[in-house]
């Protein structure tokens, strides 16, 4: 077994599901979502985008298709949503929200630079294109 292929894997789950799970919790929560929004001076009408955004590159790093591409923008996504949502120092909850939205940024940017892996559609897509 491929430890660097296992491994790979495995943190691309982690940093997946937590975005996964975050969008399709908002489709079942869409009205509080959107009010959330709206009080923190994000219009509740980009909740679909934020939704689309959460799910699909959420899947997109699970699978391993256009992972490079998908965690560039989930970083900016992830810095983005740390700094409008978490971004009040002074409360403990907040403080660790936003710095554990930094550090799945940093997660991601191993995958920027790294790539997804040996288990992964880029990697399977690479040696079919040869």
């Amino acid at each position: 077994m491929n430890f660097s292929a296992t491994a790979s894997l495995l943190a691309r789950l982690g940093l997946a599901a937590i975005f996964i799970m975050a969008g399709l919790s908002k489709i079942s929560g869409y009205e509080g979502t959107a009010g959330y929004m709206d009080s923190m001076g994000v219009p509740g009408a980009l909740l679909p985008v934020v939704i689309a955004v959460e799910v699909l590159g959420g899947i997109a790093i699970v699978i391993g298709l256009f992972t490079r591409l998908a965690a560039a923008g989930l970083t900016v996504f992830t810095v983005a949503s740390a700094l409008l949502f978490h971004f009040n120092l002074a409360d403990q909850t907040q403080y660790l929200m936003f710095w554990k939205n930094i550090a799945i940024a940093g997660g991601f940017l191993l995958l920027v630079a790294n790539g997804p892996g040996a288990y992964s559609v880029d990697a399977w897509r690479k040696t079919t294109d040869k």
